[in-house]
């Protein structure tokens, strides 16, 4: 999937640096949201202002653990079987993660290029939008993407862990977490998920329905393939098949990343407490719009 050495040796020095730091210290905050020390700087941010994005660039918007690896690897699969050409990826593609310099280094990138992110729609760089860029914004329901989080946390070795669950849970509510609150994120996005040029994705659509959210992508993209192809890229697509290959696509970090891709695991560690607070809170944040619509919140978060 990727040129290997960049990508990889990307999470392996991030992976070195949370080796020595502690999960008090994990996080700085940039405009009043906090991000993990291990990948991001303030001085990376500040350059990301500058970033001229390109009116054929494919941007790939979501929170942590919400499938931004799985979209990842559909849109280099398509643009593989429409170009012939593998999509490489010279620098680790989350585009507010890795130094300052990245920025004038994607320059010479061919395009069409993808840049993932998990930035609220108002910290993105305006050149994304003044340029057109297609926007992809991947949703996951807030229960399963806690756990996926969690347990992310605290199973890659050398990721700063929490002391339980409970703990997580307190500070995921409270957007103690990489990248803040997934409901700040959510209230910000979901202004925008009608605008031209953006297009919502629902994670529990795609697991349903792999074959047709793959077509949607492809057309929403540009991309002009034959049913056989489509067909061909979800055999590969698929979270098994992912799984089979995360640690040669994303080194030691890779089973970790592809953990178990369900709906609904977080039926085994959400307490009957901690299922009510989620609920006031998606309530109370989301309720009666768009993106609270889109979730389909009572097919996935009722027991």
């Amino acid at each position: 999937m990727a040129n290997k050495s960049k990508f990889i040796d990307y999470i392996d020095e991030a992976l070195e640096k949370s080796k020595e730091t502690a999960l008090s210290r994990l996080f700085f905050t940039h405009q009043g949201i906090p991000y993990p020390i291990t990948m991001c700087t303030s001085e990376t941010f500040q350059a990301l202002d500058t970033f001229e994005a390109r009116s054929d660039d494919i941007v790939l918007a979501s929170y942590p653990k919400c499938g931004s690896n799985w979209i990842l690897h559909i849109i280099s699969e398509l643009i593989f079987a429409e170009s012939n050409k593998k999509y490489e990826y010279p620098e680790f593609p989350i585009l507010e993660c890795g130094d300052p310099e990245k920025y004038q280094r994607m320059k010479q990138f061919p395009s069409p290029r993808i840049l993932a992110t998990h930035l609220h729609y108002d910290k993105l760089p305006g050149s994304i939008f003044k340029n057109k860029a297609k926007i992809l914004v991947i949703f996951r329901n807030p229960k399963d993407t806690a756990v996926s989080f969690f347990h992310f946390h605290n199973n890659v070795p050398d990721i700063p862990s929490y002391g339980s669950w409970d703990e997580f849970f307190r500070q995921f509510m409270k957007g103690q977490v990489s990248w803040g609150s997934y409901f700040d994120f959510s209230i910000n996005w979901n202004k925008h998920l009608d605008d031209e040029n953006v297009k919502f994705i629902l994670y529990e659509d795609l697991k349903k329905n792999l074959t047709a959210g793959i077509k949607q992508i492809a057309e929403f993209c540009g991309f002009s393939l034959t049913g056989e192809q489509i067909q061909t890229i979800s055999a590969q697509s698929t979270f098994q098949a992912m799984r089979a290959k995360s640690q040669e696509t994303h080194g030691a970090v890779g089973p970790f990343l592809f953990r178990k891709g369900e709906v609904g695991d977080w039926k085994n560690l959400f307490s009957e407490t901690q299922n009510q607070e989620m609920d006031e809170k998606f309530k109370q944040c989301l309720a009666g719009t768009s993106l609270g619509a889109k979730l389909k919140y009572e097919s996935y978060c009722h027991p």
